[in-house]
């Protein structure tokens, strides 16, 4: 019984050794630094250390690790899923190195996109990746309470609820129930875009993005001055359905 037990054991560290090997040597092959994939790894050792250790960083440092991720995602070197590495950590907490505002869509995974475990990402979704009160208190609580240093609003192309926003402003559609009320948040986004070149819908999809970033970095009173203080780091992303890169817009 305690051969298989320290045999398990043994198992599950080499698991997780692997584990971070293989993204510093996929960080490494795409020309980026470890800080980005590790965070502060001696925290593991620590009293009181957070579950997922290496998820302690700097605004910045969460931000290259994101695109890492992104960038192995694309390249096809994502690594396998396996819940059974973390699982223990898990039931102590959670930390989370960034946080996603991101469109429902289910084309559209942000745990997949960008190479994450379960632990690494706090993810908040509805049509549309636009704020209500109820998302800035979400993440507000991502960036205060377990203390996110990343905050990224990723919308994508070929956005149904853009779509929606569009239809109500050009041809003043109506929508059943409670849509019609998404798409008249989103109409902000339609009009800003009105005089833009390029392709309407994608410049709608990408200044709805901005216009929530730009929100978030001023909402008072916590994430304003987790900006201010630079804490927090808040950027946009639109997400191509086609290749599945994020590219950077705010």
């Amino acid at each position: 019984m305690c051969d298989t037990y320290n045999k398990k054991n043994i198992n599950l560290r080499q698991n997780a050794s692997k584990r971070l090997f293989l993204k510093s040597a996929a960080a490494s092959a795409l020309g980026l630094g470890m800080s980005g994939i590790t965070g502060r790894v001696a925290y593991a050792a620590d009293v009181g250390a957070p579950p997922l250790p290496e998820n302690v960083m700097t605004p910045d440092e969460a931000l290259e690790r994101l695109m890492a991720g992104n960038a192995r995602y694309v390249a096809g070197q994502s690594t396998p899923l396996n819940f059974e590495d973390d699982r223990a950590a898990l039931v102590i907490g959670q930390n989370p190195y960034a946080s996603i505002l991101s469109c429902s869509d289910s084309r559209v995974s942000p745990e997949f996109c960008f190479d994450e475990q379960r632990g690494d990402l706090f993810v908040a979704r509805v049509a549309g990746n636009y704020l209500t009160t109820d998302f800035v208190a979400t993440l507000e609580y991502a960036a205060a309470i377990l203390h996110a240093p990343l905050i990224m609003v990723l919308g994508h192309e070929s956005c149904g609820a853009v779509g929606a926003a569009i239809g109500a402003v050009d041809k003043n559609r109506q929508f059943p129930g409670h849509i019609q009320s998404m798409a008249s948040a989103l109409a902000p986004a339609v009009r800003a875009a009105k005089n833009m070149p390029g392709e309407r819908f994608a410049n709608v999809v990408k200044m709805n993005v901005i216009r929530n970033v730009e929100k978030l970095k001023k909402q008072p009173p916590v994430l304003s001055k987790l900006v201010a203080n630079k804490k927090l780091l808040v950027v946009g992303g639109v997400y191509s359905l086609k290749t599945g890169r994020v590219d950077l817009v705010a």
